[in-house]
């Protein structure tokens, strides 16, 4: 089995199933409320290694320095994969459907799939900035029937390429970042251990009655009121770029500057509303003088939000396991997110999250999916990117990895999501450069048209990844 790139091929060259160390009984984890909002989607993520020298001594006491094998990395690789499903045995298993048809994980020990590939490429020649022609059916698994599938990918230089895909209905970010700071911990057994993992769903409970705020009337729809899909849609490439720790002070410094309140608003409310702007800038293209509208939505993080001040259930909600956001989102004319300044428009980025910020909107959410079972929901912003002002969604990943997925061979030298998950709606997320010096590198899964106008016309602020600069 390959999958060719016209200028690298990677071969598949065994493949085979990792399961937790410690046998363990069978049993069916239900999803939460929250869960139940994902679709059967996908998502993948990978990171880039070196190959360092190692120091070594003879037995005549000279010293010398080798490269770490193929072999001895997988093997260091799948031990502690098989550790850490001990803790995370959810991922172990497969989802399955239960009598009233919603989907629950099967803690069964399944295993996960793992697979060894080898590139006739070099770390330093592959096209980062392009993840669809580099990445795509090549470094990131296609998952089968599991929850979680990996690949490790020999490259020419000696490196090796990690590769994961999650059911999102799962884990969202933070999981993702859990289980995956935990793995890379175990493969070093000096290091001391951070995060066990809680699968407790009773955290994510409904209340009785029910009490469902109003707005998220207009943020979440039953999917049996969604309209038809249109017969055709517009296609979605990704790309990579960073954006440099300057721009993004500099994005915050205009906002503050043109609000007209002083009012400082964080970095991702800059960078969701610099990009508003750009996605409004596409579709003002071919207005054809009709008045369309534009769309952005957020994804916040409730674990910080829910029980505040209760410190068994708050500390609980730290080591949660699962999905813990919602999707608030804003939708403006594309004509005044053109002619208004960025200070405008990142205080309507900061109107629409400050609703989603709080215990409430959270509590309020679990309730709304409770009443609407077994019928599954959905955010609106991802079944409405057939406006014709475009929509996206960003999510943030600036705690993703925080540096340490060192498996024992070092840093990471470039790590991305990828996620082309074959929605109507974009989708951006911007992650802690590798660098660590404040820069961003930021995965984008957007229209030809709206890619061509952020590389026009912000140029200078989005910067195609490549490994010149990975390597400053």
């Amino acid at each position: 089995m390959c999958a060719e790139n016209g200028d690298f091929i990677v071969n598949v060259t065994n493949e085979e199933m990792v399961a937790a160390v410690v046998p363990m009984h069978e049993h069916s984890l239900p999803l939460s409320n929250l869960d139940l909002l994902l679709p059967p989607l996908d998502v993948g993520v990978l990171f880039c290694y070196k190959n360092p020298r190692v120091l070594t001594s003879t037995t005549l006491g000279d010293c010398g320095t080798h490269k770490m094998s193929f072999g001895s990395m997988v093997g260091s690789l799948k031990k502690a994969l098989a550790q850490t499903l001990v803790s995370y045995y959810a991922l172990a298993g497969e989802v399955v459907l239960n009598s009233i048809g919603e989907p629950e994980v099967l803690c069964n020990n399944r295993g996960v799939d793992f697979l060894e590939a080898e590139a006739d490429v070099e770390l330093k020649n592959l096209n980062f900035y392009n993840p669809d022609e580099t990445f795509e059916g090549k470094f990131v698994p296609k998952k089968k029937n599991g929850v979680l599938a990996v690949q490790a990918t020999s490259v020419k230089c000696g490196g090796i390429v990690v590769g994961c895909t999650f059911d999102h209905r799962m884990a969202d970010a933070y999981s993702t970042n859990m289980f995956l700071t935990s793995w890379a911990e175990m493969a070093q057994p000096t290091k001391p251990k951070t995060t066990t993992p809680c699968f407790r769903r009773s955290l994510l409970s409904p209340r009785r009655p029910c009490s469902i705020p109003r707005s998220l009337h207009q943020m979440y729809i039953p999917i049996s009121k969604l309209t038809p899909p249109p017969t055709t849609t517009t296609p979605l490439f990704s790309r990579i770029y960073y954006v440099t720790a300057q721009k993004l002070h500099n994005m915050q410094s205009l906002v503050v500057t043109t609000n007209g309140n002083g009012a400082k608003r964080t970095k991702l409310e800059c960078f969701s509303a610099f990009l508003w702007k750009m996605v409004a800038r596409a579709a003002s293209r071919d207005t054809r003088g009709k008045r369309v509208v534009a769309k952005v939505g957020v994804v916040v993080d409730g674990r910080k939000r829910l029980y505040s001040g209760e410190k068994v259930r708050e500390a609980l909600m730290g080591c949660y396991f699962g999905n813990v956001i919602s999707i608030p989102f804003g939708e403006k004319p594309v004509e005044e997110l053109m002619e208004k300044p960025l200070g405008f428009v990142a205080d309507a980025v900061h109107e629409f999250l400050v609703e989603a910020t709080t215990e409430e909107h959270f509590l309020g959410l679990i309730d709304w999916v409770e009443a609407h079972r077994p019928e599954a929901g959905l955010a609106r912003i991802y079944c409405d990117g057939s406006n014709e002002g475009g929509s996206f969604v960003v999510s943030s990943g600036q705690r993703f990895l925080e540096g340490k997925m060192d498996f024992g061979w070092g840093k990471v030298v470039f790590a991305s999501f990828h996620f082309p998950w074959g929605g109507e709606a974009g989708y951006v997320m911007p992650m802690q450069s590798p660098l660590r010096n404040g820069d961003w590198v930021v995965y984008m899964h957007l229209t030809k048209e709206q890619l061509e106008v952020i590389e026009c016309e912000a140029s200078d602020v989005f910067r195609p990844v490549t490994w010149d600069y990975l390597n400053h």
